[in-house]
């Protein structure tokens, strides 16, 4: 069910009970900012989620009400996970999806990392 990324933060949704170590993720990266882990229905060779630690529903929610350092520190773990995982060279793709129409169903700020084999285009019919 996808998300009206304008609603209010929802504590209960599964990204903030993995910060709370409510529910067990397969993590890869983690800092001060961000945590990244291995996605439970992966639809490439390597697909990992990367999410700020804070309370932030969208792109747009974290882009005005982030710190400075949250954002940097949030767009760093993207590419340390990039260039750790051997993505760099091959290429990846990322993707993170804002509101109902763009098909977001966790209502916490998400990135999604494919890469591991050829991608494909873009967007589907």
């Amino acid at each position: 069910m996808a998300i009206d990324a304008t609603q209010p933060y929802d504590e209960s949704n599964i990204f903030a009970r993995i910060l709370r170590g409510e529910i067990p993720a397969k993590a890869v990266y983690e800092d001060a900012h961000a945590l990244a882990f291995h996605d439970i229905h992966p639809q490439a060779p390597v697909h990992i989620l990367v999410i700020p630690k804070g309370s932030y529903v969208s792109w747009d929610d974290f882009s005005e009400h982030a710190s400075e350092a949250e954002i940097a520190g949030f767009v760093r773990a993207v590419g340390h996970v990039a260039r750790e995982n051997g993505l760099v060279a091959p290429g990846y793709r990322l993707l993170a999806n804002a509101g109902g129409h763009s098909g977001q169903e966790v209502p916490h700020l998400h990135v999604h990392l494919f890469g591991g084999r050829p991608l494909g285009p873009m967007l589907g019919r």
